[in-house]
């Protein structure tokens, strides 16, 4: 075992988790979920049944990653930002995990603080999303985003820093 993973967390049977990940506390990795190198994982965070996390991949406290999204290298997930897998949901009429809306997380996106990603989007390489954005369609690459619902305010390099800002 090359990686850490703290006495209050839970690893569910057949998950891989890759060398140098450090998975702090409170922490639930359901089954079939994929962890990728050098990620860390902090506090209370939850990565559901078949989820993909890529390599070097930063996840803040209280993040959930449900079933149906897949999370690419480089990947920087701010503090309780929040993910969906499902746009009817319904207690007494689940749809089961076949019928979950795919998400994807491009290498090197960053999703900010209390930020709301809609599951069937994607999130574009080297995006922003503000935090308390809520984003209800695909992000392209470079973009910044913010707002409810989210839209392009401008363009980011791959360091994070504004390029461009958009006028209103």
């Amino acid at each position: 075992m090359n990686y850490f993973v703290h006495e209050s967390s839970y690893i569910d049977d057949k998950v891989r988790i890759g060398d140098n990940t450090k998975i702090w506390h409170f922490c639930h990795i359901q089954s079939g979920a994929v962890i990728g190198e050098r990620c860390t994982l902090g506090q209370n965070v939850n990565i559901s049944n078949n989820v993909i996390i890529g390599n070097e991949v930063k996840i803040q406290n209280n993040v959930s990653i449900y079933e149906g999204v897949e999370v690419e290298d480089g990947v920087f997930l701010g503090p309780s930002c929040v993910f969906t897998n499902d746009l009817t949901p319904r207690a007494r009429y689940p749809k089961g995990h076949e019928n979950y809306k795919k998400t994807l997380v491009r290498e090197g996106a960053s999703i900010g603080a209390n930020a709301t990603i809609v599951c069937g989007h994607t999130v574009g390489k080297y995006a922003m999303v503000a935090a308390g954005a809520v984003v209800t369609k695909d992000v392209p690459d470079y973009a910044l985003m913010a707002g409810v619902p989210a839209r392009v305010i401008g363009k980011v390099d791959e360091k994070g820093n504004i390029v461009e800002k958009f006028e209103d």
